[in-house]
């Protein structure tokens, strides 16, 4: 008796097999989405999250298109898009998206080009294959090879087509068409000829040169005041219906946060709240492209 007595108190009160049972487990959130978010600001909101909170977010990728598919088919918790769901597509029906940054759209070419400055006109001609040899830019005399996304739901396709040209089913004149923004903007490192655009988080960490635009550059001052042009925001993207949509909103709530804000700005992004004077620059944008042009 008094041997069993010896080892259900060495069961109950052991440190070792006390702690599991007391120690809550809190769930992880799975994040995917596109890559231009993930870099921009989302790895270094989710540490800072975790270190504030103790709850754990799994950090994939995918792309924009999965960053809101996946929420609302809810395989899922949290998406990151840069780009607007679209209406009356089925797949993208019952989601929530909240804008949290803002993000600049690069024309980006290779390190070597002498051509440093582009007008967003040159850039709709360009993308138009009305602009064909780098020496019509002032550059030297050398095919222009322009790299883009397939298709047009891309964040960065359906974006490039919404700012360039106020049109999303706009086509564009390329010469090689990419699935991810990585790939494209690796064939700019290592060709001469080449031009493309991506967001600027993830093209200011490769050897390729950012062209200003319309001799302004995509600065954090320029980007939140609305003088560097190409710009769209960046959001989370949550399922009303999903278990954990009371955790997403709380990370979300986060995000504009002055602590959120701050570890979005540290990777230099614009913080959503810090920019909403972009909203009334953005709608004289369209208005202007639909008139004929931004100058």
């Amino acid at each position: 008796m008094k041997k069993l007595i010896s080892f259900l108190m060495l069961v109950l009160f052991s440190p070792l097999l006390v702690q599991p049972v007391l120690a809550e487990q809190k769930p992880a959130l799975h994040w995917v989405g596109c890559g231009i978010s993930k870099k921009a600001y989302l790895v270094a909101l989710a540490k800072a999250y975790e270190k504030k909170t103790g709850i754990v977010i799994d950090v994939q990728g995918g792309g924009a298109t999965r960053g809101i598919r996946d929420v609302a088919n809810m395989s899922a918790d949290i998406g990151g898009s840069c780009r607007r769901r679209m209406r009356g597509v089925a797949e993208e029906k019952g989601i929530v998206q909240v804008p949290v940054a803002w993000d600049a759209l690069v024309v980006i070419v290779n390190k070597n080009n002498p051509v440093s400055n582009i007008s967003i006109e040159d850039l709709r001609k360009v993308y138009l294959g009305q602009i064909t040899n780098w020496s019509e830019l002032g550059g030297n005399d050398m095919p222009l090879r322009l790299l883009a996304r397939k298709g047009k739901i891309s964040g960065v396709g359906s974006t490039a087509r919404k700012l360039l040209f106020d049109n999303y089913d706009q086509e564009f004149v390329a010469s090689e068409l990419y699935d991810s923004s990585g790939p494209l903007e690796k064939q700019v490192v290592i060709e001469e000829g080449a031009m493309g655009i991506s967001g600027i988080s993830s093209a200011r960490k490769r050897d390729v040169k950012i062209l200003d635009l319309n001799g302004k550059s995509p600065s954090y001052d320029n980007v939140q005041t609305g003088k560097y042009l190409l710009y769209r925001p960046l959001y989370l993207v949550y399922n009303e219906n999903s278990e954990h949509a009371d955790m997403v909103r709380e990370f979300i709530r986060f995000a504009g946060t002055r602590e959120g804000r701050d570890v979005i700005r540290a990777n230099n992004t614009v913080p959503y709240l810090e920019g909403l004077n972009l909203l009334r620059v953005k709608l004289n944008e369209s208005k202007m492209a639909r008139e004929g042009g931004l100058h």
